[in-house]
């Protein structure tokens, strides 16, 4: 644990990347999505000098650029996208091949750059998987989306998610174990549970009694550490608000939400991650296995992943009663984040699961929600800073701000799909290398040379 100590303490003072190698670039002439929920601009340039926007400009009214320029004419720049629920490869169980994971997780964390996602949230995962990971991104050595991580959650023994969690059953009892936490892991958001279960099939298993749960909320946010919970249901979702959460780590998806449900989220502006794709992608691998040869999923899984994807994995989800349960409820979960974002509650993308390409469809069943693509724009990158508690400095495209963008070669609020169509990626404005990431699919050619 002291090793795990060190990584964490490295990791918050290595908080950003290293930018180092970072230039200045004026991207001129560019429609500009800001994230904000502006209208999109026109003919704006935006200059970038070393990690950081410096302007946000009509090109008529910008200065001589210092630095590279970059024509935008016929594109779109938006903020990087973020996917802030994600458990990277090798979470639930503790593992015996520490290396064989971390390639595996290096490899998804490529991904996610790819398909230009430059911030994720790891909702959960052993302390030993993800720890270390954060520690190289922040210290600039892994290319990587900025990580942000609660390392090891928190529950109830024998509750949702116990295989990686610290358990609490006692809060003065326990209290040491809630400290070691946040010494050796220092969580950027931690996350809790509240779910019974007995649902989907499953059978009923230990819930977190409210009181506990109010008290360890309220732990950690003395020790200035944002909270998320795991719910399912209107009810837990409703007694988590009222125990002081700051985030919801998924909508309600075990049925209909109510009309007073829709105006407190409106009301209390709780941000939840949306984590629509993870009950869809059961019936999609059966129906449809066929996605996997789309060009993101070819690049971030191997051949060999996607063959026993659409065979093995594919079986196994045709006889299990969750995938049944799943295709019936992922439209009512929709419904449920439609009404949320219609009455003015905040929903940001996540998808809980472990590529850049899950959180495309993630955008895609936003929009099959009744989502308009442009406000999806700002679900998948403003809001995702918002849940984080980073919006100082992530999630739009405004002076001040870290320079993690996206250029585009078509409107995204026209089509949703136009986010695939990326002419580069810049995180901590460094443009990606595509041809050096590490991708499970193989090496790919370089999108944008500079």
């Amino acid at each position: 644990m002291r090793k795990l100590a060190l990584l964490a303490a490295c990791a918050a003072a290595l908080a950003l990347p290293r930018a180092a190698l970072a230039e200045a670039w004026a991207i001129e002439h560019v429609t500009l999505i800001d994230g904000t929920g502006h209208a999109p601009q026109a003919d704006m340039t935006v200059t970038v000098d070393g990690d950081r926007i410096t302007a946000v400009t009509p090109s008529a009214l910008a200065r001589a650029p210092k630095g590279r320029v970059i024509d935008g004419h016929g594109k779109y720049l938006t903020p990087g996208l973020m996917d802030v629920h994600i458990h990277l490869h090798g979470g639930v169980e503790p593992q015996a091949d520490l290396a064989a994971t971390r390639a595996a997780a290096v490899q998804a964390l490529a991904s996610y750059l790819y398909s230009g996602v430059t911030t994720v949230y790891d909702a959960g995962n052993q302390a030993d998987v993800i720890l270390p990971l954060r520690a190289e991104e922040r210290a600039g050595e892994i290319a990587s989306p900025r990580i942000f991580a609660t390392g090891n959650l928190i529950t109830y023994p024998g509750s949702h998610g116990a295989a990686m969690a610290v358990t609490i059953q006692e809060f003065e009892k326990d209290k040491a174990k809630l400290d070691r936490h946040i010494a050796e892991q220092q969580p950027d958001v931690v996350k809790l549970t509240l779910e019974e279960e007995g649902w989907g099939a499953r059978p009923m298993i230990p819930l977190m009694p409210e009181p506990l749960l109010r008290d360890i909320i309220r732990y950690y946010n003395l020790h200035g550490i944002r909270t998320t919970i795991h719910v399912s249901s209107e009810l837990r979702a409703e007694e988590a608000i009222f125990a002081g959460t700051d985030t919801l780590a998924h909508p309600v998806i075990q049925g209909p939400v109510s009309d007073s449900f829709v105006k407190l989220m409106a009301a209390k502006k709780i941000p939840f991650a949306s984590t629509l794709t993870i009950g869809e992608n059961y019936s999609r691998l059966v129906e449809h296995p066929d996605y996997l040869d789309q060009p993101l999923y070819a690049a971030s899984f191997s051949a060999a992943d996607r063959q026993t994807l659409k065979t093995k994995v594919r079986a196994e989800y045709q006889s299990r009663l969750w995938t049944a349960w799943m295709k019936l409820m992922t439209p009512v979960a929709e419904e449920n984040i439609r009404k949320v974002h219609a009455a003015g509650g905040v929903v940001a993308a996540g998808t809980d699961q472990s590529s850049g390409p899950a959180l495309q469809r993630e955008l895609e069943l936003l929009v099959a929600a009744g989502i308009k693509p442009f406000d999806v724009v700002t679900i998948a990158t403003h809001n995702g800073a918002v849940l984080l508690g980073k919006a100082d400095s992530l999630g739009s495209v405004e002076p001040g701000k870290l320079a993690d963008l996206l250029l585009l070669n078509a409107d995204p609020t026209a089509d949703i799909n136009n986010f695939k169509k990326i002419a580069w990626v810049m995180k901590g404005g460094q443009i990606v290398d595509e041809s050096k990431l590490p991708l499970a699919g193989g090496k790919q050619p370089r999108r944008f040379t500079p």
